[in-house]
């Protein structure tokens, strides 16, 4: 669905080369493919093996680079990332890389994740006189490496990792060499790749297409890699736990074209259909799904329940981020100028609307209405994820448990409160099955924390739910 209009959102996107003469402009392509996964900032770190060069700003990556910045961001290396403002909010300061300069070196660090223990660890900085300069928890990361005083940097990584807790993929750059880490569990997703003798690192496999680099592996959980001139080389700063990463990756934030954890989106994503058809069937004339993150289960369902597959609903992708809402009247016409229903298509017919997922309700209840005013004489809702209950602490922003309206409604209630004739969720196991299928689930497991409650990692009384806060 839209994620403007849904109100659920990942937090950011990573991407880092090594070892190419155009690094920058490589990373520049890359995080046009990450893009999705933030529209708040972007910003581009490169490293000439004396001096990190910086160039970073608010908005899409087009609105932030011209050609003419890349004559600045010279070097080899590059680290880049787009953001979406979750935790610590939005803002010229938050936006990373963040580049953090000294006497003896300088550091650039980019970070996709949430740090469940960031306000204790940000009291115990403060308390020993550190003065932190923006409200990201990324920040706390680099102020503990610099707290572990004059050892190897990768020493001083690995015993700033063990100190903090949740979900992190990130990549950090100096003057000669680049580090990447991913947490435990990884909950977050994190690949290398190879573009000639180049590496590559991305948040997802699509970045690889774009720049013609081939996918070499994931990123292991527990893993702190350095690469510099002497080479890659690879290690664990801890034992890895079973794999938890995000469900939602699969569900809703990764681009279809993307492999996961050795799984492609668009395969899963059908798979969950399939497996919705399986769990909730129904007797229909046409099935449609919400643009765009939803047209793969739609298929799928379509193919198990042997009902065709129309284009019902259209995506106007000439609409801006954001638009005018002068009043409550014009409000309620915000999801007719992001969708409109095909009247030729769903007119006198009964329609299955497939969706990823329902957060708040709103806007399922505005697509339900479009069908029906388009003239579908009944709207069945089939959501191919289980009913969100609970607020994620590992950079995504569900919001409160307040918001979510499976946390205090049953499903009959949701759907009264859309207008739906009926509606049923994709069971959690039937989730896990469509994703880890076959395969070891201590090496291929998902995170369902939003859904059953079931966090992997403590959660402290003074976690932070990530939530847009500007």
């Amino acid at each position: 669905m839209l994620a403007e209009i849904k109100g659920l959102n990942e937090e950011c996107g990573v991407f880092a080369v090594w070892g190419h003469e155009k690094a920058a402009e490589m990373t520049y392509y890359g995080l046009h493919a990450l893009q999705h996964r933030g529209q708040e900032g972007a910003g581009i770190v490169t490293t000439d093996g004396k001096k990190l060069h910086v160039h970073k700003g608010v908005g899409l990556v087009n609105d932030v680079f011209s050609e003419d910045k890349f004559s600045s961001l010279k070097g080899h290396a590059a680290i880049g990332h787009v953001r979406y403002a979750t935790q610590g909010g939005g803002g010229f300061e938050n936006v990373q890389p963040l580049v953090f300069r000294s006497q003896k070196n300088s550091m650039a660090l980019a970070h996709n994740g949430n740090l469940v223990n960031a306000h204790a660890l940000k009291s115990q900085l403060e308390a020993q006189g550190s003065i932190l300069q923006t409200t990201s928890d990324t920040e706390v990361i680099a102020h503990l490496i610099k707290r572990s005083g004059n050892v190897p940097l990768e020493e001083a990584i690995g015993s700033a990792l063990s100190m903090i807790k949740g979900a992190y993929a990130f990549s950090i750059l100096t003057e000669e060499q680049m580090f990447i880490g991913l947490d435990p569990r990884g909950l977050r997703p994190l690949s290398i790749g190879r573009l000639g003798d180049a590496y590559v690192v991305a948040s997802e496999t699509c970045a690889f297409d774009l720049i013609g680099a081939t996918y070499e592996r994931e990123v292991k959980p527990g893993e702190l890699i350095v690469i510099d001139a002497e080479g890659f080389r690879s290690s664990q700063f801890t034992s890895p736990l079973q794999r938890t990463l995000c469900s939602m990756e699969y569900v809703y934030f990764s681009r279809p074209d993307s492999d996961l954890n050795e799984l492609n989106v668009h395969a899963s994503r059908k798979t969950m259909g399939k497996q919705l058809a399986l769990e909730a069937p129904i007797e229909a004339d046409v099935v449609t799904g919400v643009p765009d993150s939803s047209i793969s289960a739609a298929i799928g369902f379509s193919e198990a329940a042997s009902i065709p597959y129309e284009l019902g609903l259209i995506k106007n992708r000439y609409v801006g981020r954001t638009f005018i809402q002068p009043s409550q009247e014009l409000r309620e016409q915000g999801v007719k100028m992001k969708l409109s229903a095909v009247r030729g298509i769903v007119e006198g017919k009964r329609v299955v609307m497939v969706d990823d997922s329902i957060v708040r309700g709103t806007t399922s209840r505005r697509i339900v209405r479009l069908l029906k005013e388009a003239g579908a004489t009944e709207v069945h809702v089939r959501i191919a994820s289980p009913p969100i209950q609970n607020p994620c602490y590992y950079g995504i922003d569900t919001s409160t448990k307040g918001e979510l309206i499976a946390s205090h409604n049953s499903i009959e209630e949701i759907r009264e409160i859309i207008g739906a004739d009926s509606l049923a969720f994709l069971s959690t196991e039937g989730l896990e099955a469509s994703i880890v299928a076959d395969r070891d689930i201590k090496d291929h497991g998902v995170c369902q924390a939003c859904f059953t409650g079931n966090y992997p990692t403590e959660i402290y009384p003074d976690t932070v739910i990530p939530a847009y806060k500007d």
